[in-house]
């Protein structure tokens, strides 16, 4: 018991962001500015609005929300008691396997929802996207698969793979 709540304190620095409850930021955005401030909440804390609209998604509105969160006295005490109770963060888009490379999923997942496959990926270091891009790296095909996709992955020259491919990147 007391090795799982050591373990429990251990978070993703973005997942951690995203579990503040701060307006605006959701599970993806807080990601997305953990990322960009390399996993590390005391330069995101030391960031200033241009900074944190520097991040690919994010506007005024998130950057003013953010910013008056972390300025807020009560909140700086809220994070004090983390920090105190031994929470710490890291940035697991940095050192898993999938570090760099983004998925997006078509069609039905015989193996796992959708969701289960996204929270894999993201656990793994990689990113999930709702939709084919020029930074997407693999397009995962389940059953049923639509066309539209496909056809822009390949236009791309995104990578596409089969369910069985994916779950054995995945482990």
């Amino acid at each position: 018991m007391i090795n799982s709540i050591e373990a429990s304190k251990t978070v993703d620095a973005g997942r951690f962001l995203g579990s503040l409850g701060i307006r605006n930021i959701g599970q993806k955005t807080a990601r997305d500015l953990m990322r960009h401030f390399g996993g590390c909440f005391g330069r995101l804390m030391d960031a200033r609005e241009d900074d944190i609209m520097g991040v690919n998604g994010v506007g005024k509105v998130v950057a003013e929300n953010l910013i008056g969160w972390l300025v807020d006295k009560d909140n700086q005490e809220l994070l004090e008691k983390f920090w105190k109770a031994g929470v710490k963060l890291t940035n697991a888009q940095e050192i898993g396997p999938l570090s760099g490379k983004s998925f997006v999923i078509t069609g039905t997942l015989q193996g796992m929802g959708r969701d289960e496959a996204a929270r894999r990926i993201e656990e793994l270091g990689g990113e999930f996207q709702s939709s084919v891009s020029r930074a997407t790296t693999y397009l995962v095909e389940g059953e049923d698969a639509g066309t539209s996709k496909r056809e822009k992955a390949e236009k791309l020259g995104t990578e596409v793979l089969d369910e069985g491919k994916f779950l054995e990147m995945i482990g």
